[in-house]
């Protein structure tokens, strides 16, 4: 079987590059005890881009592999050290390609070097370097790389051409662009010898424009008979129609004036065309049938309303004026076109709580969240990491997901669906009094950076202290001094309280004497044991512990 070397029309199956992860560590060297978070960001994924290569005149290639697919984004790493982006999917197309998806056109390709992205890379996860703030200074997660998008397209090519040559089949129009330019398509005296379109290039005066030999149309092609469809595509971009009409026919049953009719009939029905110009082209009149069939219908012809010119394309009689002629309309076409003007983009970023994010709606399952960054979100979670499930708390709270639920009517109990219906992540709805990260205790955090550990209570002991000082006393005298009336630790229990020893138990005793309220190891504003509730889980079920304490169903 024979391998088709013309493809005007493809399914393109297509995927972008997923995001590489970021990664949680921290940062060890000698002498530096508390070296922080140093994990990387994970690199994007590669994007896949379609490139009109004027090189390129075929969809061939995809037909042969309709699937195709960008590099992946590099993982973070340690030491601040990001992934390597994904390497992008370039895929040259001919001039004129069209790209659809279910029906919608998404681009139409037109002019060297133009581009689309058909499908975005991934977004590379965080490292916990990135995520680390005044209030998690120490994260012990990271976000997951996000896939790439994944579609089907249907690329189909119409020719950009000025002017399009249609007729019945073996009428010339093959040899009157040979005649015309250099193209150098199949000829032969055989109806459907051009089965695929032929560009040729065509220099009248100081007029270049370009003709497409459209393979011969018969009557039903608006149908879909003898591939009309496929052929009638290649004339929809044309600023011009020119009409070859066979005036030496073989076939008895041909008549030149039907044959004009017919062809402009089945240009109708396909619409779209009818407002292009038109050419009548009377060719071989160089046979002695021919120039007397032609001096009979030239009249008729006229009297549809269109120019008619006499041509032969094997001796080149009437081709000078035919080239102007058609160089004339081109040039009118060109003058008519409205000059382009740069398109001014205006981003205007919606507000994060403002709803415009997110929606909700109530489902036979429950309560659905859809919006992109919610969706988002959740993607990039970790669920086995409890820090992460409580940093995606933070982000949903603070888009305002729980106190519009709320709003809405959700009670306690009811099912909340994140995402698609194919892979949405249930919680169950529990509402809470406040949101955020109050309620989540700040998970991440190092109890070495808190501001209540030892070394900084007694630091600031010791500078409110200096002021009243004695003369004779400097600041070891003050430390020492507060040390023994027990309000700061002096070094050796400040290191049992690191190491959890007895120390630290005698430490806490006497803050819980000042403030009974308040735990060393927290900030002011972390309060209570049961808001660390998802501290500690089951093997089975991941709690989520948030304003809503969303819990994932086993």
């Amino acid at each position: 079987m024979a391998l088709p070397t013309f493809v005007d029309q493809v399914t393109l199956d297509i995927a972008a590059g997923r995001g590489g992860n970021g990664v949680a560590s921290v940062h060890r060297e000698k002498f530096k005890p508390l070296g922080g978070p140093d994990g990387g960001n994970g690199g994007p994924g590669g994007s896949v881009v379609l490139r009109v290569d004027s090189s390129v005149t075929t969809l061939v290639d995809y037909h042969h592999q309709p699937r195709r697919r960008a590099g992946h984004g590099g993982h973070g790493a340690g030491g601040h050290r990001n992934g390597h982006h994904g390497e992008d999917l370039v895929l040259p197309v001919p001039d004129g390609t069209v790209v659809t998806e279910g029906g919608t056109v998404l681009a139409d390709l037109v002019g060297e070097g133009t581009e689309m992205v058909i499908a975005a890379g991934g977004r590379g996860g965080l490292g916990n370097a990135a995520l680390a703030s005044s209030k998690r200074k120490a994260p012990g997660f990271a976000l997951l790389g996000e896939p790439g998008e994944e579609r089907q397209v249907v690329l189909e090519l119409k020719v950009v051409a000025d002017i399009g040559l249609v007729g019945f089949p073996s009428a010339g129009k093959s040899s009157l662009i040979a005649a015309l330019s250099r193209a150098r398509p199949k000829i032969a005296d055989y109806p459907f010898t051009t089965l695929v379109p032929n560009l040729g290039v065509v220099v009248a005066g100081d007029v270049t424009f370009t003709v497409a030999d459209v393979p011969g149309l018969i009557e039903g092609a608006s149908d879909g008979k003898g591939l009309g469809h496929d052929f009638l595509r290649h004339v929809e971009r044309c600023a011009a129609i020119v009409h070859v009409v066979d005036t030496a026919s073989l076939e008895s049953d041909r008549d030149p004036v039907r044959d004009l009719e017919v062809i402009e009939r089945e240009l109708a029905r396909y619409g779209g065309l009818e407002d292009r110009p038109r050419l009548v082209v009377l060719n071989k009149v160089d046979l002695p049938d021919g120039s007397d069939l032609a001096d009979i219908v030239e009249a008729d012809v006229r009297a549809l309303g269109h120019p008619v010119l006499r041509v032969s394309a094997l001796t080149g009689e009437g081709l000078r004026p035919l080239s102007f002629a058609m160089a004339e309309i081109v040039a009118a076409a060109r003058a008519a076109e409205p000059a382009a003007e740069p398109t001014r983009i205006v981003i205007r970023p919606s507000v994060a709580g403002s709803g415009a994010d997110f929606t909700i709606k109530q489902t036979g399952e429950g309560w659905r969240v859809r919006g992109d960054k919610p969706e988002r979100w959740v993607r990039q979670t970790d669920f086995s990491n409890d820090e992460a499930v409580g940093f995606l708390a933070d982000r949903l709270n603070r888009l305002g997901v729980e106190e519009r639920l709320v709003k809405l009517g959700a009670v306690e109990g009811d099912a909340v669906l994140i995402g698609h219906p194919d892979n949405a992540v249930v919680f169950d709805f529990k509402p809470g009094m406040d949101a955020g990260e109050q309620n989540l205790g700040r998970r991440g955090e190092d109890s070495r950076f808190s501001e209540q550990r030892p070394a900084a209570v007694r630091r600031r002991a010791i500078d409110e202290a200096f002021a009243g000082r004695e003369p004779h006393e400097a600041r070891a005298d003050i430390a020492l001094r507060l040390a023994e009336q027990g309000i700061v630790l002096d070094a050796a229990e400040e290191a049992d309280y690191l190491r959890g020893d007895a120390g630290r138990a005698d430490w806490e005793s006497a803050w819980d004497e000042d403030d009974p309220g308040v735990d060393p190891e927290q900030g002011d504003d972390e309060q209570g044991d049961d808001e660390q509730g998802d501290d500690e889980q089951g093997d089975d079920e991941v709690e989520v512990t948030w304003a809503s304490d969303l819990e994932p169903r086993s």
